[in-house]
């Protein structure tokens, strides 16, 4: 992936709107891609916000359901006009092609991300689970039902985002489970890799959280530029 279509997308994890700010403020100004997840959006004060949030933006919903629910709650969002959703690639061929014509009625650019094996998952935890297929197997058959729906966009670990552009070269693939160079933090992410090993893999875009908003924000913006300028 060249260095100049890199994308970077800034998790906002967090129900506190100060806070939530605070960290938009902070990362647009290089360029950052805010991404929602459940814990803002279910917030009280989340959803008013993105009513009215009018830069570019993901909402990282995981859409997980029978295809008639997952679509019809697409009906609640149509307001927000985000630019890149996501829906769980295991809802089945039907639901992604479901999902897929209800949120273009949204935004017609909408980049709709298939999501994979959860990065917080492995080997073992599949088996758990009831898998028997290993995590880069399941991830590819799933990528190919992505691809066979017509989504644009994957969500993949960087340890399969080699795999997946190998075989779909023109796949958006977004990769998360990113920590910046020298975190040795152990969040709860069992697939991790850095910013310019994501891409080098082949991601076309990264998703950083905790990593780069814990601590000094400043000092881990830094930190993400010059490693992405190596």
């Amino acid at each position: 992936m060249k260095k100049k279509n890199r994308i970077v997308f800034v998790a906002i994890d967090t129900s506190n709107l100060k806070q939530a700010k605070k960290i938009i403020n902070h990362t647009q100004k290089h360029k950052l891609i805010p991404k929602f997840g459940l814990q803002f959006f279910y917030s009280k004060n989340g959803r008013k916000f993105l009513e009215d949030y009018r830069s570019e933006f993901m909402l990282d919903i995981k859409a997980s359901d029978i295809p008639q629910t997952i679509s019809s709650a697409l009906h609640s969002i149509r307001d927000l006009k985000p630019k890149y959703l996501t829906v769980m690639a295991s809802v089945g061929l039907q639901g992604l092609k479901a999902f897929k014509k209800e949120a273009l009625k949204i935004n017609k650019s909408v980049v709709i991300c298939g999501v994979t094996i959860l990065t917080s998952l492995n080997n073992k935890s599949l088996k758990e689970i009831g898998y028997k297929d290993r995590v880069e197997k399941l991830v590819l058959k799933q990528a190919s039902l992505i691809k066979k729906a017509g989504l644009k966009g994957i969500v993949a670990s960087g340890s399969e985002a080699k795999i997946i552009r190998k075989k779909y070269k023109n796949l958006f693939i977004l990769t998360p489970g990113i920590k910046l160079p020298g975190d040795k933090k152990n969040w709860d992410q069992s697939r991790v890799n850095t910013p310019n090993s994501a891409f080098k893999a082949g991601a076309s875009a990264i998703v950083l959280g905790r990593s780069l908003v814990s601590g000094n924000l400043k000092k881990n913006i830094k930190i993400l530029k010059d490693h992405l300028n190596q």
